[in-house]
Formats: structure tokens, C-alpha cells, sequence
């Protein structure tokens, strides 16, 4: 009978060693700053939390906002991962030193080298396009080419713009740097300028709408708040149509910005933190990341919503997304030197 009661007790030692790791791994946590609005990450890591155990804490504000609670925090801050928009905002965040080099295979081979930090700090995680749209009753698609050509005095009193305070008009800006310089950059700038149909926009929507009602025939508007409106009102699309920008010409291509992500420079759980970018970045994952946003995955194997499959496919700019976020501070002053509000 001893001896039964010590194999008994033996046996259940090791039981417990066989499942303490489980209950170790299942209490694994990763914490998240995001600016992402929440209601569309959120779902998505749900799942993770419930395919791996692994906890996610997250903390959404804006992206400036994070980044310099990041950079006041040091060391003791408790963020693994920075999920945040803009090429601008995540060359910033790397550059600043609040992101780590990561060496990930998996991520280099889900995300195109175009919208990935060569130095493997950051990678994108959705493509967020900024094409031209135009009126169907006043524009045909033959008199339309580039971002280039908007600046042409053809289009006079017909063009709809957002303002230059914004994060996209900044990138868009900033990819024409890349590409042509200050000089050339500045007299399309001020082209744009000169042809505007009235103040400049607050947002994307407003612009949309103003096509529709005849107050401009030309405008350049990410494509994710045209999915919105086609989504509740299909026939919008009747009114107003997409134009892939800048395309058929050798080196060239249409202006992708990006939400991505990368580990903190003080992450706690960095093996935690690259996991779940890798998870993110990967084909089964994309659709739930860009699900109800009408952005598309990143992922080039991964299907976007049908809305967006619509609009056909297009060649993005060759640009890496680093050298068009490193040009983010010039744009904001020369967009400020031609007067572009």
C-alpha cells in the first residue's frame, strides 16, 4: 500500500511538471499601442487570444500621441508592439529609437521590401492607396494620368484637395519628393494650389461628396473612404469613379501609405511581440486585419473584400515606404511655402 501511495504521489508530481509550462504559456502576455481605431483591431486579436493563450493588453491614441508616451516612458514602458499609420509615423518612431531590429523570415517573406524598413525595425500590416477620383459626367478616364498632371492649369478651378495638415497629403507629398526633388515637387505643389475649386478639405468623405455635387471634377482621396460609401450606397459609385494615378509609365506607380507595426525598443516580451506580427502579416490573417476598413492586405497572397477586388489591379510605387517616410518633415514645409493649407 506505501509503496502504491508513493508511485501515486510521484506520478502526480509529474503530471504537474507535464502541465506547468502549459499554464505558463497560457498566461504569456503582449501588450499593444495602437492607433488603430480599436473596434477594428480588436476582433482580430481576440482570435489570437484564442488560438495561442497568449493575453493581449492594448492601449489605442493617436499616433504622435504613443509615440512620444513611448519615448517618455524609456525603458519602463510596458509596450511590446507599436501598431500605428503613415509612413511618416513609423520611420519617426524607428528613427527616434523606440523600435528594435528584429530578424524575422517569416515577416520579410509576407510583406513586399517596398513596405518594410530595410533595417527590419518596422513592416507594413495593410496598404491604405491615394489614387485620383473624378466626376463620370464631367471627366473621362482618357484625360487623366498622373498626381503630376493635376497640376496642370487644364484643370483650373476643377481640382478638390485635402488640407496639408494631414498625415496622407504630407505622404503623398513626400513620395513626390522621393521621386523628383524639392525644385520639381514645389512647382507641382503650387499647381495644385492654383487650381483649386475652393478651400481645401478636412477630410476624404467631404471630398467625395463634393464630386458627386458638382463643386470640383478631379480629387485625390485614399480608396478605403470610397469603400465606405460603397458599401452603404453602391450606386455611388455611378457618380464618382476611381482612377489608378501614374500608372503604365516604367518606375512608376500609384501612392500606397500603410498601417504596420513593430517591436518596441524596451519590449518586455519581444519573442511574444514578433510572433504576433508574423501571425498578422500572414495569408489566413489578412482578411480578419482588413476586414470592414477597404484597405488591402499586405499580404500579397491574401484576398481583399470584394468592393476593393472591383476596382482591378495597379502598380504601386517602387519607393521604399522608409524613403518616402523620411521625406515626411521637408513635405510639411514646402507644402507650408506654397501656401498649400
Amino acid at each position: 500500500m506505501q509503496r502504491l501511495k508513493t508511485t501515486l504521489s510521484l506520478g502526480l508530481v509529474s503530471l504537474a511538471c507535464m502541465i506547468a509550462p502549459s499554464h505558463a504559456q497560457t498566461a504569456e502576455t503582449v501588450t499593444i499601442y495602437s492607433s488603430r481605431i480599436e473596434q477594428l483591431l480588436k476582433p482580430t486579436l481576440d482570435r489570437y487570444t484564442q488560438e495561442t493563450g497568449v493575453k493581449i493588453n492594448l492601449l489605442t491614441d493617436r499616433g504622435g500621441s504613443l509615440a512620444e508616451r513611448l519615448a517618455a516612458e524609456g525603458a519602463s514602458s510596458p509596450a511590446d508592439v507599436l501598431i500605428t499609420v503613415d509612413m511618416g509615423n513609423l520611420w519617426s518612431a524607428a528613427e527616434r529609437g523606440l523600435l528594435q531590429k528584429v530578424d524575422s523570415p517569416t515577416l520579410n517573406a509576407n510583406v513586399p521590401a517596398n513596405f518594410r524598413d530595410p533595417g527590419s525595425r518596422w513592416w507594413g500590416l495593410s496598404q491604405r492607396e491615394r489614387t485620383i477620383f473624378y466626376a463620370a459626367d464631367r471627366v473621362q478616364p482618357s484625360q487623366l494620368s498622373t498626381y503630376e498632371d493635376l497640376a496642370d492649369p487644364k484643370w483650373k478651378g476643377k481640382l478638390c484637395l485635402r488640407t496639408g495638415k494631414q498625415a496622407y497629403t504630407q505622404s503623398l507629398t513626400a513620395m513626390l519628393l522621393a521621386k523628383h526633388g524639392v525644385e520639381k515637387t514645389e512647382t507641382i505643389a503650387k499647381g495644385w494650389v492654383a487650381n483649386l475649386a475652393g478651400d481645401v478639405f478636412t477630410n476624404d468623405t467631404s471630398m467625395l461628396q463634393a464630386l458627386a455635387a458638382g463643386q470640383c471634377d478631379v480629387s485625390i482621396i485614399n480608396t478605403y473612404y470610397y469603400g465606405r460609401l460603397l458599401d452603404k450606397e453602391p450606386q455611388f459609385g455611378e457618380k464618382v469613379k476611381l482612377f489608378w494615378a501614374n500608372q503604365g509609365v516604367e518606375g512608376d506607380g500609384a501612392h500606397v501609405n500603410l498601417s504596420g507595426g513593430g517591436v518596441t525598443a524596451h519590449a518586455k516580451n519581444p519573442e511574444g511581440a514578433r510572433k504576433l506580427l508574423e501571425w498578422l502579416s500572414s495569408k489566413e490573417v489578412q482578411a480578419a486585419y482588413v476586414n470592414g476598413t477597404f484597405e488591402s492586405p499586405i499580404n500579397q497572397q491574401a484576398e481583399a473584400d470584394p468592393i476593393v477586388q472591383a476596382w482591378g489591379k495597379f502598380t504601386p510605387s517602387p519607393l521604399n515606404a522608409a524613403d518616402i517616410g523620411s521625406q515626411q518633415p521637408e513635405a510639411i514645409r514646402l507644402l507650408d511655402r506654397v501656401g498649400y493649407r
